[in-house]
């Protein structure tokens, strides 16, 4: 059992804008983030080389859930995943290194493999794209050790309740992993809500985990959506997970499309009123280098819009991850919400700039130069 914090009566600090308390966290719990995750590694051909045409290739530990914790956790607060690992694994312990190097707590069951047609940990194999040229994703998944996550494997009140968290972040992917992962996701929002820690869900649709399952994830994420204080999701997500009209996906003619995007997200508001904040990035995808790149943030019923801008692209894999875990620092921090915006902005685009699929800041100076676009050398 790990050492936690345990306090009574702790006072509570007002989130993301000042004079106004939109949502509340407590002091002094041990986690800033915490999320449940099937890590895997991602294999990404070096040079912005195409999949077939390279034989050299650079390979990380990531999880969409794990990159949206690495913004926080960059700049020196600790954060916790909650996962499953192959025992005696090489990968597991390539996993392992790089979340304790990324300064991310770790926390699941080490599972026996049962040989060579057993779990393994998923491999992502993708290249970067270049011009013209789209970038490719393939997800190679079989076995996968993570679909087996299910609250049991943790010690709730221990976590929640002793060391406790600030903000419990929920994905879309984890939570339509796989029939367990999802009643997980379920009963971790639930335990949320009992210990007093604010919620954040990423929609983050997947057509392929859907695929079968329509009925049953569309409650689930209805449900998980209704205990949410913050909201996170892009046109398609709204509409193909909670079932709302939209603006056509695709991202072409972005500014055009901000009232649309703002009337889709007022209908999310007032199917789920308990949420104080509701988020959507903006993308138009120019060439593999370039796009246009915004936000628009509702928050205790005012608008914030981060009108598209033109940025390069290293890697597009992770921006909207950067972006959320930008806007949750923002939240952690009690800043007010035009602020928290601008962060999760900026820190989608230092992600789009890493081979990582994670943001990385090496200091909050960094992030907000790359909001007022100042690239000049640091000294």
């Amino acid at each position: 059992m790990k050492e936690g914090i345990i306090e009574k009566n702790i006072p509570k600090i007002p989130i993301c804008r000042k004079g106004k308390s939109i949502m509340t966290v407590k002091e002094m719990k041990r986690y800033a983030l915490a999320c449940p995750t099937s890590m895997g590694v991602r294999i990404t051909p070096e040079n912005r080389m195409a999949v077939q045409n390279s034989n050299t290739f650079y390979m990380q530990a990531t999880s969409a859930e794990s990159n949206v914790l690495n913004v926080a956790s960059s700049l020196g607060r600790e954060c916790l995943v909650l996962t499953k690992f192959v025992k005696d694994s090489p990968v597991a312990d390539l996993i392992k290194r790089q979340l304790r190097a990324r300064n991310i707590r770790f926390e699941g069951l080490d599972v026996e493999q049962g040989g060579p047609w057993g779990y393994r940990h998923q491999f992502n194999i993708a290249d970067s794209g270049f011009g013209l040229r789209a970038p490719r994703v393939w997800n190679d998944r079989a076995g996968e050790v993570g679909r087996t996550l299910c609250i049991e494997d943790f010690d709730i009140d221990r976590i929640f309740g002793q060391e406790g968290i600030d903000i419990l972040h929920l994905s879309g992917l984890i939570a339509a992993m796989s029939h367990e992962t999802t009643q997980c996701c379920l009963a971790l929002a639930k335990a949320a809500k009992q210990y007093g820690t604010l919620v954040s869900f990423d929609l983050n649709y997947c057509a392929s985990f859907w695929k079968g399952r329509e009925e049953e994830l569309s409650a689930a994420f209805r449900e998980i959506a209704s205990l949410a204080d913050v909201l996170i999701g892009n046109e398609e997500d709204f509409q193909l997970c909670l079932g709302f009209q939209g603006p056509e996906a695709g991202g072409k003619d972005l500014s055009s499309k901000i009232e649309s995007f703002k009337g889709m997200i007022s209908q999310v508001q007032e199917q789920y009123p308990n949420a104080r904040m509701f988020a959507t990035t903006l993308r138009q995808v120019l060439s593999a280098n370039e796009h246009l790149w915004g936000a628009i943030l509702l928050a205790d019923g005012k608008w914030y819009v981060e009108e598209p801008r033109e940025i390069q692209v290293l890697d597009r894999i992770g921006g909207g991850d950067g972006f959320s875990g930008g806007l949750l620092y923002g939240v952690l921090n009690g800043w007010e919400a035009e602020k928290c915006l601008q962060f999760g902005w900026a820190s989608g685009v230092l992600a789009a700039s890493s081979l990582n699929d994670y943001a990385e800041p090496a200091d909050e100076k960094q992030v907000w130069d790359i909001y007022k676009g100042n690239a000049r050398v640091q000294r």
